[in-house]
């Protein structure tokens, strides 16, 4: 049984799994210092304020914090603003750069369509 469990702690698997985790930590502290460090303090140059959490309303005792919902979500939309200006539109780039010509041709759609018609034309 502890042969068994080494095998399942070695399995290559895990161990990807494991890397990618701690690396998905790594960026994710990357990309909150991004946006909070950053991009927050420019959005409240321009709002007024940062953080809205102070924001609530009360109804029968109950208390309903709205300001930290707008906050989180200004976070949510800045996030994926940041991963994707700052990520991936850099990165698809680079590919694109590095993609060589053949892998730049026609779609394999295009391609058979193309093939079908030139099959068709010498037929005749």
């Amino acid at each position: 049984m502890l042969k068994e469990f080494r095998d399942f702690l070695l399995r290559g698997n895990i161990l990807e799994l494991a890397v990618a985790f701690v690396m998905g930590l790594a960026f994710a502290a990357v990309v909150n210092s991004l946006v909070n460090d950053l991009i927050m303090p420019v959005i409240a140059m321009i709002i007024g304020k940062p953080d809205f959490s102070n924001l609530t309303f009360t109804i029968n005792d109950a208390r309903f914090r709205y300001g930290a919902f707008i906050t989180n979500a200004i976070k949510f939309v800045a996030i994926a603003a940041a991963v994707f200006f700052f990520i991936v539109k850099p990165v698809n780039m680079l590919l694109q750069r590095f993609r060589s010509p053949a892998e730049e041709g026609l779609p394999d759609e295009e391609r058979r369509h193309q093939e079908l018609l030139a099959a068709l034309r010498a037929a005749h």
